[in-house]
């Protein structure tokens, strides 16, 4: 039972992170929106975590870093940064950053960052509410 409490929390946690780093990426592209040539950059996580999560089979366990990994599991997820190259620009200068997009994801992100927070936060709390109730 605590098990499957701590990997929902490691889940949300990852997310997290996920949300910070994204929210890095959106004011770093904002940031760099005059800047001629540059191509705007995105975060992919909750598509690693999806196939990482869908589990068909058994999950092995290591012991050593040189094992090979049997089955799927949410460590797989990796957060992970990338140059949109693909995005057309219509501008003369090559950069392919649209702030009003920019600023869509960005109030995006922050909505589900302060989600994240408190999904946490509520975990923790009926965490330390078992525990002050099993006390007496």
């Amino acid at each position: 039972m605590f098990d499957k409490l701590t990997n929902h929390m490691q889940l949300r946690e990852k997310a997290l992170d996920a949300a910070w780093i994204r929210n890095e990426v959106i004011s770093q592209n904002i940031a760099n929106v005059d800047t001629p040539g540059y191509k705007r950059s995105t975060v992919s996580f909750e598509e690693h975590l999806e196939s990482a999560s869908q589990k068909r089979g058994f999950r092995g366990n290591t012991t050593s870093s040189r094992h090979v990994q049997i089955g799927k599991n949410s460590d797989n997820a990796r957060i992970r940064v990338t140059r949109d190259n693909k995005g057309l620009s219509t501008r003369l200068d090559g950069n392919n950053v649209d702030v009003e997009t920019e600023m869509a994801s960005l109030a995006k992100n922050d909505i589900r960052y302060n989600a994240l927070v408190q999904s946490i936060n509520g975990s923790y709390q009926r965490i330390m509410s078992a525990i002050k109730e099993g006390k007496g």
